[in-house]
């Protein structure tokens, strides 16, 4: 079985501050034994933006730790994201919600799991249970 994972594992992974980061190892060695990890690109993106983390490191990470990056993000992908981020944009305006905006990386990273069935390592899974409801998440 292939497992997607989301931005923020990495995130915790490699920042031995944060209080996640104990419990993103055993997660990450726990899928890698059902099968392989991939990522979709919006994560590889998203993953450009953080201090030190250039095409070179990243491209090393992922060579050395056998994970894969999905680049083609096909058709169903993509109205799928668009559907989930039109809905969460009329939950907002529903309840004049103030809190943070989501970005449209985060919906194709939801929908990249979701039309290849893969579960999904994420440290946001309410989010994406609302987002994504039938999307099978790994909760840590």
């Amino acid at each position: 079985m292939t497992t997607a994972i989301d931005t923020n594992i990495f995130v915790a992974l490699w920042d031995e501050e944060d209080l996640r980061n104990p419990t993103v190892r055993p997660a990450l060695d726990a899928a890698l034994e059902r099968g392989s990890l991939v990522v979709a690109a919006p994560v590889y993106s998203e993953l450009l933006a953080f201090p030190s983390r250039s095409e070179d490191f990243l491209d090393r990470f992922f060579g050395q730790t056998g994970i894969l990056v999905d680049w083609d993000l096909n058709e169903s992908v993509w109205r799928t994201a668009g559907l989930a981020y039109q809905a969460h944009a009329a939950r907002r305006r529903k309840r004049c919600d103030p809190g943070p905006r989501r970005i449209l990386a985060d919906f194709l990273i939801g929908a990249h799991a979701l039309k290849n069935n893969f579960p999904l390592i994420t440290l946001d899974d309410r989010f994406y249970r609302v987002a994504f409801p039938r999307l099978s998440i790994v909760t840590l």
